[in-house]
């Protein structure tokens, strides 16, 4: 096998959550790219006609959609049971779905915290205790995480998704200490400021906005397009001894 073959997804099926937009179509799109077909999963993905859907077609790779609440638990653990009825094994579980909140936290109510916490944290533990359990026994499988710069970092009056994202960086290693040797690999892409709905209100503010593009050495913003890449190595057989790693894609950010 050469090198660029290790990068191949040919033949793969890649679950990809919260991939309507943003980061999550930027890595569903790449997969396909690389020759795996899709299973897209959102809170409001239509079943068909989506534009997800379209990219992925296009490029000649199959697609399924479906809207799950990652709110609600048992709606999450319902659409597991109901891929495991049907058979369907993801050979990859990208998981990216999320939401942020923003209040400072002594404003920070419980409802928001409550819907941060299961949607970004609960529900990616239960779609991966799931669906990994059937890649253990079938002795390969790969689950990618979309953690944050708050994964390091506290932020500022986003103290539920900084929460958040800072116990996806253990899970990740968590997973990765008892599955890496059952042939799972579990990592995670970290973002840094990317030009998404979620970042939005740090784009409309011109004193935020300044002050970390000035951080930034890459001089810029980043795009969806940005995590095609890494999402693919991480996905693909290049990266069969890479466990528990939390891969930073922020343009330098975290250099500074």
């Amino acid at each position: 096998m050469s090198v660029l073959d290790k990068f191949s997804l040919a033949g793969k099926t890649a679950l990809v959550t919260g991939c309507r937009r943003g980061i999550g179509f930027g890595i569903a799109d790449a997969l396909a790219g690389a020759g795996a077909n899709i299973i897209g999963v959102s809170a409001s993905l239509e079943a068909s006609g989506s534009d997800i859907e379209k990219a992925v077609t296009a490029q000649g790779r199959t697609f399924s959609g479906h809207a799950v609440d990652f709110s609600d638990r048992k709606a999450v653990k319902g659409f597991c049971d109901q891929l495991s009825a049907d058979g369907i094994i993801p050979d990859i579980l990208v998981n990216n779905a999320g939401t942020i909140k923003r209040k400072p936290a002594a404003e920070h109510d419980d409802d928001l915290w409550d819907e941060v916490l299961e949607v970004n944290l609960n529900a990616q533990f239960v779609i991966s205790r799931e669906i990994g359990q059937h890649m253990i026994a079938r002795g390969t499988g790969k689950i990618i995480f979309t953690a944050s710069l708050l994964t390091f970092q506290g932020g500022i009056t986003v103290p539920g998704y900084a929460a958040s994202k800072g116990g996806i960086g253990q899970l990740t290693k968590a997973l990765a200490n008892e599955w890496a040797g059952k042939g799972v690999n579990v990592n995670a892409i970290a973002p840094g400021y990317i030009a998404t709905d979620n970042t939005q209100a740090l784009q409309d503010d011109p004193v935020r906005h300044k002050a970390i593009l000035e951080r930034i050495p890459a001089g810029r913003w980043g795009t969806p397009g940005d995590f095609g890449g890494p999402a693919i190595f991480l996905a693909s057989d290049a990266s069969s001894y890479v466990n528990g790693e939390i891969l930073v894609v922020d343009g330098g950010w975290m250099g500074r």
